[in-house]
């Protein structure tokens, strides 16, 4: 299957993403570590991308394009993959589309995973992360510390990062509504669009995705 992740920040698309692709057996295509990959290994993309951000600038549109094509490429790739943080537009969700269409190929799914607003920022806020290790992450109020203000796990002190602020988060929510979102109605109208609820514990929400991808591997089939 060919799919395409879109949620909200805080929506949990990251943790999905990885069961779904190991459920499915197709690789997990991340914007983030395709930046990565490309910056670390020295590609002419990398190269570009590095330009714009060392600048503080936005990385255009068809370097992001350049290295999802580049990726999708991969054998790995052949017969399917899923797609996390990209597209992130509706100029980039054509050039994908373009994409696929010079390969005789489509899109089999969007999967839209849904979150109150006031949800999303709670999860994100509520995250206290330890200063000697970023991997260890608690919550306010969904994986509570021991003893407040201090890591289970090596004593470290736990803060929340400026990005995890309530403004931060909302800042970025309305930058979701605005550039992301429209992807949705873009993809509603070619029939590709499955809604489920990201509420609840991670395997059931996983469950949920897997229902809807089936039900949309059977219509594609």
């Amino acid at each position: 299957m060919r799919i395409v992740l879109v949620g909200p920040p805080g929506a949990g698309k990251g943790t999905q993403a990885a069961f779904l692709a190991k459920n499915l057996s197709i690789p997990h295509i991340s914007t983030g570590d395709l930046f990565r990959a490309n910056i670390s290994q020295g590609t002419e993309l990398g190269k570009q991308a590095k330009s714009y951000m060392d600048a503080g600038n936005l990385v255009p549109d068809e370097v992001t394009v350049g290295m999802a094509q580049d990726r999708m490429e991969q054998a790995d790739a052949e017969h399917g993959f899923l797609l996390d943080g990209f597209p992130r537009n509706v100029a980039q969700a054509e050039a994908l589309d373009a994409m696929l269409d010079r390969e005789g190929m489509k899109l089999d799914a969007v999967l839209d995973l849904e979150v109150p607003e006031d949800e999303v920022v709670k999860r994100i806020a509520g995250r206290r992360i330890c200063r000697n290790d970023s991997a260890h992450v608690f919550h306010v109020a969904y994986k509570q510390p021991k003893a407040e203000g201090v890591c289970d796990t090596c004593g470290g002190e736990l803060y929340q990062r400026e990005d995890d602020s309530e403004g931060t988060v909302r800042k970025r929510l309305e930058v979701y509504h605005t550039q992301t979102e429209p992807i949705i109605d873009y993809y509603k109208a070619q029939g590709l669009v499955a809604t489920i609820s990201a509420l609840g514990q991670v395997d059931e929400v996983t469950e949920r995705a897997m229902r809807a991808l089936h039900g949309r591997g059977d219509q594609a089939a």
